[in-house]
């Protein structure tokens, strides 16, 4: 039988947490600031990596949004996704599913066209040349006004074949769902789904709105519903999916340590639960990364891994077909240890 570490390594499984912008390694930060002449405020990639050290969500997106800065054409967000795909695929996702941010980028003067389309050739480029499938996913900042989202949204729409769902990432504390009741509810009348960040800082309530005000079909993090336990419940009843982060749980301080982390308790209360890296650069670690630091902390056997890469395809917005594919893969690659 193989080490768990090898296990893990191989297991087929789906990403569906991950923030495109958040896989800026340092190394590349200064590889397109040269390119497009951007001044950093640190002298190398060593120092830079040195300042992820942070004591909260919002210490780590100042730095998130500084980094993102280099960001300027369609190639360097093609290169960008590209380099996270060719990564993953090493980490044996077979299908991703990815945030972005385009007001972020609108803000400092980059289309929408030219971020999407460099994004959507890295993905194509990806799939032609790994075989990793992908959806792509619109993210609106929370802790901007619900006018603009809005009009995030109007300038995506002559996009909307390639883009799945919307989303509501950044600052939490202070910015519930509600808030974009109305752009949710347009989104979904336009056809895209509904996904939201919500009970990662901010309390269990806002888990509850996102699905009952935003019409979410899966919570991002979602690991402070923990704390109620009628809300775990329901999760669990309605099987609604949280694409959980540890290692970007534990970096941001929602726990001081990975074995106050509630991710078994919530699986073994029936809530589909998938593991995901988020920004992984920033907070220590890939996919298999994840997997592992959770595998050593609670000691999830074979079994209970494989159901977490179940889950991930279950939960992902490919069509049933698909899913029932990467699913059977998962059991046949479990049956040989």
């Amino acid at each position: 039988m193989r080490p768990i570490s090898d296990f893990i390594g191989d297991l087929p499984k789906a990403e569906l947490h991950l923030h495109i912008e958040g896989t800026l390694e340092p190394e590349m930060v200064f590889e397109l600031a040269e390119r497009n002449r951007v001044r950093l405020r640190h002298r190398s990639p060593e120092e830079l990596r040195a300042a992820y050290d942070f004591n909260s969500l919002q210490e780590f997106l100042d730095l998130y949004y500084q980094g993102m800065g280099v960001l300027h054409t369609e190639d360097d967000f093609c290169d960008l996704t590209l380099a996270y795909m060719r990564r993953a695929a090493a980490d044996s996702v077979r299908h991703a599913e990815i945030f972005f941010d385009p007001q972020a980028h609108a803000s400092r003067g980059v289309p929408f066209p030219v971020v999407l389309d460099g994004i959507a050739e890295g993905l194509r480029r990806a799939e032609r040349e790994l075989g990793v499938t992908s959806r792509l996913i619109l993210c609106f900042l929370r802790d901007r006004d619900a006018a603009e989202a809005m009009a995030t949204l109007e300038v995506a729409l002559p996009y909307c074949d390639r883009i799945v769902g919307v989303g509501l990432d950044s600052a939490e504390v202070g910015h519930p769902p509600s808030k974009f009741r109305e752009v949710f509810a347009r989104a979904r009348a336009e056809g895209f789904l509904a996904v939201a960040h919500a009970g990662e800082e901010g309390p269990p309530a806002y888990v509850a709105e996102a699905l009952d005000v935003l019409g979410a079909v899966r919570i991002d993090h979602g690991v402070r519903a923990a704390e109620d336990r009628a809300l775990v419940r329901r999760l669990a009843a309605e099987a609604v999916p949280l694409t959980v982060c540890p290692l970007s749980n534990l970096r941001l301080a929602v726990y001081d340590s990975l074995d106050k982390h509630p991710l078994r308790r919530l699986a073994e209360a029936g809530v589909p639960v998938t593991i995901n890296s988020d920004d992984p650069p920033y907070f220590g670690g890939y996919i298999n990364d994840n997997y592992r630091a959770v595998q050593e902390t609670f000691g999830f056997s074979r079994d209970e891994l494989a159901g977490f890469a179940r889950a991930s395809f279950a939960a992902s917005f490919l069509d049933p077909a698909d899913k029932a594919r990467h699913i059977a893969e998962v059991d046949a690659y479990l049956a040989t240890g």
